[in-house]
């Protein structure tokens, strides 16, 4: 029974595991704290948002650390911390329009595409006849 450690083979086999415990683990978290923090820093007054706890208001106004934003029909006002924002919604609704325009203008070119064809195609026909 030798060094388990000295092995080449084993070195490689745990450095093969370490990256892809990186690559699977930890970098899609960094990456989603990244896009939360930048969600988190530009929020503006005006914009609807959804608390950690579930509360959705409307953002009045913004401060370094903390948010005041109202809620209900009564206008409430709550204090809360930055960290408390779990999304955005009015930048969620404006993503997905420009989503939904975005396939919209997709499937118009495909239908236009396949219009051209069409028409390519019979002309080739005639030409045969």
């Amino acid at each position: 029974m030798g060094n388990m450690f000295g092995d080449p083979k084993m070195l490689i086999m745990l450095g093969a595991m370490l990256a892809l415990m990186y690559f699977m683990m930890i970098r899609p978290q960094k990456k989603k704290q990244k896009e939360e923090q930048s969600m988190r820093d530009n929020l503006q007054s005006g914009d609807e948002i959804t608390t950690i706890g579930g509360i959705i208001g409307r953002i009045v106004t913004v401060k370094d650390d903390t948010i005041v934003i109202e809620t209900g029909a009564d206008r409430n006002h709550i204090k809360i911390t930055r960290w408390a924002v779990s999304q955005n919604n009015t930048a969620n609704e404006k993503l997905a329009a420009e989503r939904a325009a975005a396939k919209e203008a997709a499937d118009k070119e495909k239908a236009a595409r396949l219009e051209a064809k069409g028409k390519a195609d019979k002309k080739k026909k005639k030409e045969k006849f």
